[in-house]
């Protein structure tokens, strides 16, 4: 008999968000330690921010609240032992990032070519609009570059992000990161991972849900 597929988590971000950058460098990791399989969902977290009557990143309205997140992302950044730039500007545009994701597809390296993206702008403080940056870590992951590219900037494509953006907001997504359990369970925040992997661990095992998960897929 075959073994079910594994849980599967939502990891909702935006590339722009600093917050998703740690989350997005761990959770793979955490994930499989878990045996939870995980979703990568790019969305536009500045179409939730313009709903919520912001123009700009929160920590660029707040300017005590965006001090506090850069030392605090300092310190994360270094527990984990990855780099830190501050993107110039912040937040920076990630706009084609998150298209070229939508235009991936459910690829293998999905999930490797977000984890890539963020590394590009958060430790090495490149500019994620730059079509050259996005096409270096798709070479480097073997894809075919030009094509992809190419099909990023396609209606469908395009479509098809908006509508994640629009599933977002249905989901009532606020912020990023996020992360949605099979059951509906909404996490907000990189320090919510854990408790999120804690909880689809918990309820397979209380059978609260088993097979295919039935649903779609304080950080800024």
């Amino acid at each position: 008999m075959n073994a079910p597929p594994p849980l599967q988590i939502d990891f909702w971000f935006d590339f722009g968000s600093t917050y998703s950058y740690p989350a997005s460098q761990r959770i793979q990791a955490l994930a499989r330690a878990a045996g939870v399989a995980v979703r990568f969902r790019p969305f536009l977290l500045g179409v939730i921010f313009k709903a919520q009557g912001w123009d700009t990143s929160p920590f660029n309205i707040y300017p005590a609240k965006g001090r506090y997140m850069w030392r605090d992302l300092a310190r994360l950044a270094d527990d984990l032992g990855i780099g830190l730039v501050r993107p110039d500007p912040f937040p920076q545009n990630g706009l084609l990032a998150a298209r070229v994701a939508s235009a991936i597809g459910d690829v293998p390296w999905h999930g490797d070519y977000c984890v890539r993206i963020f590394a590009e702008e958060f430790a090495k403080g490149r500019q994620i609009s730059d079509p050259s940056i996005i096409a270096d870590v798709l070479m480097d992951l073997g894809a075919d570059a030009p094509s992809l590219l190419a099909l990023a900037g396609t209606p469908d494509v395009k479509d098809r992000l908006r509508q994640e953006t629009e599933e977002a907001m249905r989901l009532g997504l606020f912020g990023a990161p996020s992360f949605i359990t099979p059951d509906g369970e909404l996490f907000w925040g990189n320090d919510r991972l854990e408790a999120a992997l804690a909880w689809c661990s918990q309820a397979k095992s209380a059978g609260a849900f088993t097979g295919t998960p039935s649903c779609s897929s304080s950080d800024v």
